[in-house]
């Protein structure tokens, strides 16, 4: 009986070759999904800055003329500035509205200067100066 009971115990000492595969192909399958959802959120996240500070380019941009004396006329202007250590391109569209009084300012931001497709645009209306 009690060489029955050794044998038990020399057979339950450790873990196969089946159970040790088994564990290790859980553990990277997991580790997979934890470094994909990673690297996504931080693509997020510079998606996000991307659109945040294009996003205050614009917004600088409707400033100016809200705060400023000029009346524009209808048509298009184009420029560049520096933000955050970065440049941005920006297109302003005037168009007329049915007030003579009023205009809408169409302000696209874009990363590259001939990019069809701007990072943000923000549509703003401007009241004529006094």
């Amino acid at each position: 009986m009690m060489r029955n009971h050794c044998n038990r115990l020399e057979r339950s000492r450790g873990f196969t070759l089946l159970e040790v595969m088994v564990a290790l192909a859980i553990i990277a399958i997991g580790l997979g999904a934890v470094i994909t959802e990673a690297s996504r959120n931080l693509s997020n996240a510079a998606l996000l800055e991307e659109k945040t500070l294009a996003h205050w380019v614009a917004m600088n941009k409707v400033v100016e003329f809200q705060v400023g004396d000029e009346w524009p006329g209808a048509g298009e202007q184009k420029g560049d500035v520096e933000m955050a250590g970065r440049e941005w391109y920006w297109t302003l569209i005037v168009i007329n509205t049915m007030d003579d009084r009023v205009r809408r300012m169409d302000v696209e931001v874009r990363t590259e200067s001939g990019s069809e497709r701007p990072v943000v645009k923000v549509i703003s209306y401007l009241g004529q100066p006094s």
